[in-house]
């Protein structure tokens, strides 16, 4: 039995192949995790993912890009976003201070892409930071934190339902992550909290004043989809099949989880995909071959059907 590229009740990825794959696409309200080496094309597939949602008949809006990369925007988010869909980015950083004036107006640009932190360094894990770096970097995302409310926050109550988590580097244990603490606490206190509580975070003392606006904009958060993107130490794609979860696991906790890696063919590597888990739906067990261009990604059937167009 065929199934269509997309369904009314999930969200597109970007890539009709994978939607097929995938029952029709990606679960709203659920969290979906890529994991895959660097430069295997994670955040081309996070750019399709948020971009598709300019196409979804109840969105209408691209999803928005929240960068956890410590090293800078190594993820080239700018360069890939105009390339493909010829999309300017509107970047907004990290920063301690919120102006939440006119905070609910039409007008106001909640941005399409943040990047919290404003660091040049290795690796953050505990294991790599002394004690007082550890607290240094605790600190920083402690005040970065309304931030990050105002941006999901803001881009929500404008209709945005996808969220692009991307820059999240390899750690042996995801609980000793800087970066995993705090995407677990903006997953659940943030996109999946109810939004008159995010509103209370976000507003504080002057939530009084902005109580009735915040009640105008409300919104779903059972709607809201989520990619993660994680960065994986392994390249070829039977390690990361291989990989044991640790109880506890950010992975473990994910409605979908799909691996990115090389496989041999012969004499070359290429790039292929597992879909490891995605409960809702039935998946294939196979491989999936994809290739990269200037476009984005698509597994090898789109390839196969253009050329039979």
């Amino acid at each position: 039995m065929s199934v269509p590229a997309s369904s009314p009740d999930r969200q597109s990825t970007g890539v009709p192949g994978l939607d097929r794959r995938l029952g029709g696409g990606l679960l709203p309200g659920t969290l979906t995790v890529v994991a895959g080496a660097t430069g295997i094309g994670k955040t081309q597939l996070g750019l399709q993912f948020a971009r598709a949602g300019m196409t979804a008949p109840d969105e209408q809006r691209s999803g928005v890009i929240f960068d956890v990369s410590a090293r800078g925007d190594s993820q080239s988010h700018q360069q890939y976003a105009q390339r493909m869909f010829d999309w300017t980015l509107r970047s907004v950083a990290g920063q301690d201070a919120i102006d939440l004036t006119d905070f609910f107006t039409e007008s106001r640009c909640h941005g399409d892409y943040l990047h919290v932190f404003d660091y040049r360094g290795s690796r953050v894990t505990r294991r790599d930071l002394d004690h007082d770096q550890w607290h240094r970097w605790q600190a920083e995302l402690n005040a970065r934190l309304g931030s990050a409310i105002a941006f999901l926050y803001g881009n929500f109550v404008q209709g945005v339902r996808r969220v692009v988590f991307d820059g999240i580097e390899p750690a042996d244990r995801p609980q000793e992550s800087i970066q995993w603490n705090l995407l677990e606490y903006v997953y659940h206190q943030i996109v999946r909290k109810d939004p008159e509580w995010v509103a209370r975070d976000l507003f504080r003392q002057g939530y009084r004043q902005q109580a009735r606006a915040a009640a105008q904009h409300s919104y779903d958060p059972q709607k809201i989809g989520c990619l993660m993107l994680s960065t994986t130490h392994d390249t070829m794609l039977d390690e990361l099949i291989s990989r044991p979860l640790d109880e506890g696991d950010s992975l473990t906790n994910a409605n979908t989880l799909i691996y990115m890696g090389k496989i041999r063919e012969g004499h070359r590597l290429r790039r292929a995909l597992y879909i490891a888990k995605h409960r809702g739906s039935a998946c294939s067990e196979e491989i999936h071959p994809y290739t990269i261009d200037e476009r984005g990604l698509a597994v090898d059937s789109e390839l196969d059907e253009q050329d039979d167009r």
